[in-house]
């Protein structure tokens, strides 16, 4: 039998994540930013279904910027669980993404790196401000429109670096990356 494309949207399952824990269930440490370690990612669009991922430390606000070559969540999840594999494991406890259907691999991402995944609540994409503020800013070096998928993982970085020597009012004047190398300091 057909059935119409909005009939198919309404669906139970369209456009769900299954067993997504929710952004409330966050331990108080997440909400505060008294601990280092707890992220925000987003994946952030450009022309030609071009993407990239943006990850945002919450105390630190010291910003990674992931190649991601495709936008389904197996392609995701491989990109970020490759990139996290970089920092040392105390840095990264907690991830909270929104409700996009490319984190649909979140238990496989945790499986593999041992970090807690955590949902912003249905429509409420401010709940990562931290993220939102830095896609914003980002959009200062990658401008809306553009084909991301001409950047190559380098050229991610220099951008991610420009963005980490940004002094900033929050943190007191003092960069992300000065923040950040005193939070891998704290940790050794």
């Amino acid at each position: 039998m057909r059935r119409s494309r909005h009939h198919t949207q309404k669906t139970e399952d369209h456009g769900r994540i299954r067993d997504a824990v929710s952004i409330s269930e966050r331990p108080a440490t997440v909400e505060d930013r008294a601990v280092p370690g707890h992220w925000e990612g987003d994946l952030l669009c450009g022309s030609g279904n071009s993407q990239i991922a943006t990850l945002v430390e919450r105390q630190t606000r010291y910003v990674m910027l992931v190649k991601v070559d495709s936008q389904d969540s197996e392609t995701v999840a491989n990109a970020l669980i490759k990139h996290v594999g970089k920092l040392p494991q105390e840095l990264y406890k907690s991830l909270t993404w929104d409700r996009g259907t490319e984190m649909a691999g979140h238990k496989r991402f945790t499986i593999a790196t041992d970090i807690a995944v955590y949902f912003c609540d249905p429509k409420h994409p401010w709940q990562r401000g931290s993220n939102k503020n830095t896609n914003g800013l980002l959009r200062q070096y990658l401008p809306r429109g553009i084909d991301l998928s001409v950047y190559s993982q380098a050229k991610l970085n220099a951008v991610a670096r420009r963005l980490n020597e940004r002094p900033g009012k929050t943190l007191g004047y003092e960069t992300p990356a000065e923040r950040f190398h005193q939070a891998i300091a704290s940790t050794g």
